[in-house]
């Protein structure tokens, strides 16, 4: 494998590197994210191990601004944080594991090997219920071939609904992940927002895709 190893600790990274090596691994290593971000978006890697604090950048927006150039290497996060929040950020910001140091490196070794045994991901740039569609990189939406007009939020509304097609979506669900509200607003923003969006997506067409599930949420499926 070839391994990106982003580690500000001499001592640390000389010790992983040393060992990876030993196993026939393929070892390019940076002290400081801002290299770290240059090295991982520039060239492919099979595994990333990326220290949480780094000079220049730290590892959260390290990878944070790797996941948002397009790069999908898996990555392991190796840091003395280890919280359930401090895991929880790491995970959110695109990490796919987390280590916590003081380590045995017989379990580094076995995570970096499990990583790299996970299929590649396949990046999705349309989404498709029925007649309806969505071009995340063009940031269209079409109906039967018609050009949709959506608003930020209602685009934003139907790309969560429709990534999660045929499942019920709660008002909550909603709230966090379109407006980033972790508490009830008290306002009916959902609704009217559903309200609006049903109008552009269904009204004019044989049949409603963005249905309502009484005391439970919304759902968007092809068949009522």
């Amino acid at each position: 494998m070839k391994i990106l190893l982003v580690e500000d600790d001499r001592q640390t990274a000389d010790y992983i590197a040393k060992g990876l090596r030993e196993h026939g691994h393929v070892v390019d290593k940076t002290d400081n994210g801002r290299d770290g971000l240059y090295m991982a978006t520039g060239e492919p890697y099979d595994v990333m191990i990326v220290d949480r604090n780094l000079p220049k950048m730290d590892g959260l927006s390290l990878v944070k601004a790797a996941r948002g150039a397009g790069t999908r290497t898996p990555v392991l996060f190796l840091t003395t944080m280890g919280g359930v929040d401090d895991r929880v950020a790491g995970l959110e910001a695109g990490g796919d594991d987390y280590l916590t140091k003081p380590f045995a490196f017989a379990e580094l070794l076995a995570r970096v090997s499990a990583l790299a045994r996970r299929p590649p991901i396949v990046t999705t740039t349309a989404l498709r219920v029925g007649d309806l569609e969505i071009d995340l990189l063009a940031r269209t939406v079409t109906r039967g071939g018609k050009r949709l007009e959506l608003l930020a939020q209602e685009f934003k509304i139907l790309e969560y609904l429709m990534r999660h097609a045929g499942e019920i979506v709660t008002r909550t669900m909603l709230l966090e992940k379109v407006w980033d509200f972790h508490f009830d607003p008290k306002t009916n923003i959902v609704e009217t927002h559903i309200s609006r969006l049903r109008a552009k997506i269904d009204k004019g067409f044989d049949k409603p895709l963005l249905h309502t599930v009484r005391g439970a949420g919304y759902v968007i499926r092809a068949s009522d």
